[in-house]
This record gives structure tokens, sequence and C-alpha cells, in this order.
């Protein structure tokens, strides 16, 4: 059971660095750093790989013990491992649900990003499919005052 005490500590360090991310991801859409995201989606994408393999390894222990590969096989071992080992485990249950509330989260921002941005590029193109602005910067004819932006 050492083993599998080992191995939640290292998964929970892991799901830790994934919450850190996450909100670095919040962060950087709240403050318009959009720049900074590919690199926090690419860091984000190995550890979501990393979490994967660790939960693989996991069910590969439990499997090695003689307990079922789901939550109650896990529920299981924890509780056959003493009072450390389900209160690692409990703590793996507990950051796990953090990271899908505030991955969750992230979601509701990017789409909310995702909308105004539309709302914008609509409104732009003057709710006809047509851009109220040329590559020029002017309104186009019949559009508007043909005001460059730029004089705005």
């Amino acid at each position: 059971m050492n083993k599998l005490l080992t191995h939640l500590t290292e998964e929970s360090a892991v799901v830790d660095a994934f919450l850190t991310l996450l909100d670095r991801e919040a962060a950087a859409m709240t403050n318009g750093h959009f720049g900074t995201l590919p690199a926090i989606t690419e860091h984000k994408a190995q550890l979501v790989d990393r979490i994967a393999a660790l939960d693989i390894e996991r069910e590969r222990q439990l499997e090695a013990s003689g307990y079922p590969v789901n939550r109650q096989g896990a529920d299981a071992a924890a509780a056959a491992g003493g009072p450390v080992l389900q209160e690692a485990w409990q703590a793996l249950l507990e950051r796990a649900a953090q990271a899908q509330k505030r991955n969750h989260r992230n979601g509701v921002l990017i789409h909310t990003h995702l909308d105004f941005t539309r709302q914008s590029i609509n409104y732009l193109r003057g709710g006809k499919g047509q851009s109220l602005y040329g590559p020029d910067g002017k309104h186009r004819a019949g559009i508007g005052s043909g005001h460059s932006l730029a004089s705005s």
C-alpha cells in the first residue's frame, strides 16, 4: 500500500499544478492577456496527458492488488490501507473536483469572450454581413459618415 500512497501523492501534486494553471488561464482571460493563452494551453494539454497516465497507473496498481478498477475499488483499497491512505485518496478526489469546477469556469469565460467577439464582428458588419469599415478604416459608402476610424 506504500506504493499506492506514493502514487496518490504524485497524482495530487500533478493535479495541484493543473489547478494552478487553470487559475493562470482564468487570470489571463480576465485581464486580457490573450497572448499567454497558447503556452498555457500547451502546458495544460501536457498536464492532462500526465494525469491520464497516472490514472492508468493507479488502475494497474488497484488491479494488481486485487481491487476492482473503479471508484468502489479505489475506495476499498484506500480503506484497507489505513487513515493516511484514505486521507491521500480523499485529498485527490477533492482536488479533482476543484479542477473540474475551475475548468468549467474557464470554459464559461472562453465562451463569454467568443460571444462578445462574435457580437462585435456582427456590429462592425452592420448586422447585414457587410463591414461598416473598409480596409482603409473608413466607413463604407452608404453605411456611415465616411470618417476614418483613426480620426475618431
